[in-house]
């Protein structure tokens, strides 16, 4: 499998050496990256160190996107099960870093600005002033004021996004396809026991599923607006979805054998995502999708290619 590593910036990526600045962080990251997949009090017992510790190194490695977490059912209730994402985190710095990032194209895509959707209710769609349209009203997806939206929201279907495929423009061959994006499931209220296999899609290809633990609103987003009332969605988990070489991946985890060849980029002028919950789901818990101006992470849907 190919290692999956992160390139920081130290002037950019503030929050990620936040993340690692304290001791006890860095012996929680080394230990799931050893160790593989641990709960909260797995951790504690093998690092010798108190629960209220691990929890807050958890949260803001979490928050940092170092690690994933997800709430699975337990003897007794519930239990957060924490896994490492990269196998590397390297700084470089200045001029460095840029190229590092000039090997690869980006483009972000803001959330309303989808080219095609076919949703169930309940459903809907907000910027960070004001709900779009009318709530769990699936034509005012069509609202020509979707393109400043933060956050949408629907029980069952589909979006779909184009991007331009500006490698096959500049004629460089792919070596990777990254999108990143923070989605959590969707309940009326909030659920953080609430699963939802939300898949991903690519120029009509299913890449694979990812399963999300729930519709967080135990607190509210880093980036939510006030007036969005805490019962609401709050925030969802940043998800790294790949296609190489070998396979599809989710945050470094194989989910499917698709493939760079099978998607078959060079034959298209876009790409095109669908984020989407089927209708044969075993776990159909809706999605929320949060760009920016709500949630944990400031962000829209980013495409990241990666050439050679």
């Amino acid at each position: 499998m190919p290692r999956n590593f992160l390139v920081v910036d130290p002037e950019r990526d503030m929050n990620v050496i936040k993340g690692l600045a304290a001791p006890a962080r860095i012996a929680v990251l080394k230990l799931l990256r050893s160790k593989g997949a641990l709960n909260v009090k797995e951790i504690g017992e093998m690092l010798a160190l108190p629960q209220s510790t691990v929890s807050l190194s958890v949260q803001l490695l979490e928050e940092a996107g170092l690690i994933r977490t997800e709430s699975q059912r337990a003897r007794k209730g519930n239990q957060k099960v924490c896994s490492s994402i990269y196998d590397e985190v390297v700084i470089v710095f200045g001029d460095a870093a840029e190229e590092r990032r000039n090997d690869g194209i980006e483009v972000s895509m803001p959330v309303g600005l989808y080219t095609a959707f076919d949703v169930s209710a309940p459903c809907g769609l907000c910027t960070n002033e004001g709900i779009i349209g009318l709530l769990d009203v699936p034509d005012s997806f069509l609202d020509p004021a979707r393109m400043k939206a933060g956050l949408i929201w629907f029980t069952r279907g589909k979006v779909e996004y184009q991007f331009p495929n500006n490698a096959r423009l500049d004629n460089r061959a792919v070596d990777e396809l990254e999108f990143s994006m923070e989605l959590s499931s969707e309940v009326p209220g909030t659920n953080p026991d609430w699963p939802s296999d939300i898949t991903i899609g690519i120029n009509g290809i299913d890449i694979g599923q990812w399963t999300s633990p729930g519709d967080f609103g135990d607190r509210r987003g880093v980036f939510t607006p006030g007036w969005w009332k805490l019962k609401g969605s709050q925030y969802g988990m940043l998800k790294r979805f790949r296609v190489t070489e070998t396979g599809a991946y989710v945050d470094g985890v194989r989910i499917s054998d698709i493939c760079l060849a099978d998607l078959e980029l060079d034959r298209h002028h876009s790409i095109r995502l669908s984020i989407s919950v089927r209708e044969d789901a075993r776990h159909p818990g809706g999605v929320n999708i949060f760009g920016r101006g709500f949630g944990n992470y400031d962000q829209d849907i980013v495409l990241r290619i990666t050439t050679k």
